[in-house]
């Protein structure tokens, strides 16, 4: 069943919110009550909490960027792709419900975090994972929706090409 008119457009704020509220309430969790790199380690070392503050993208990139190059680069180029993703899954009613979702997630998750580099100048990073040789970046609720959005996009993409 697919939803219609304002019921579509209100489940897409509603979960829009959930991503960005789940996201800001853990970063503020981090940030008041964990200093900044104590480590906090879990599950034999293989799940550390840590508070960083990441005044780059993915991985510090762009960290070291000179403005106004930096402000352009973290700040109006995102704010204008993601205002450009909310406008398409908004219009565009023939989505898939994955594909819809995945987009969501995506745009809830850069909102969560270009909301943090907009208010405190950097994004707060908390969690790492590591099992044997592999392990991942820090990273937090907003990656998370981000990279959960990109999986339902390629899955909906796959599911699509099946057909």
């Amino acid at each position: 069943m697919k939803l219609k008119g304002a019921y579509r457009v209100f489940a897409i704020i509603a979960l829009l919110a959930l991503n960005i509220s789940c996201d800001q309430v853990t970063k503020s969790m981090m940030r008041e009550h964990i200093n900044i790199y104590d480590q906090y380690r879990f599950f034999d070392g293989h799940v550390t909490l840590l508070h960083v503050e990441n005044t780059g993208a993915f991985l510090s990139l762009g960290a070291k960027l000179v403005q106004p190059f930096r402000f352009m680069l973290l700040t109006l180029l995102p704010i204008l792709a993601l205002l450009g993703g909310l406008l398409y899954v908004i219009l565009k009613k023939n989505l898939t419900s994955l594909m819809a979702i995945g987009i969501i997630c995506c745009i809830g998750g850069g909102m969560g975090n270009l909301y943090d580099r907009i208010k405190h100048g950097a994004v707060t990073d908390f969690l790492h994972l590591k099992f044997g040789p592999l392990q991942t970046g820090i990273f937090n609720a907003a990656d998370v929706s981000i990279m959960i959005g990109l999986g339902l996009i390629l899955l909906d993409g796959f599911l699509s090409s099946k057909k």
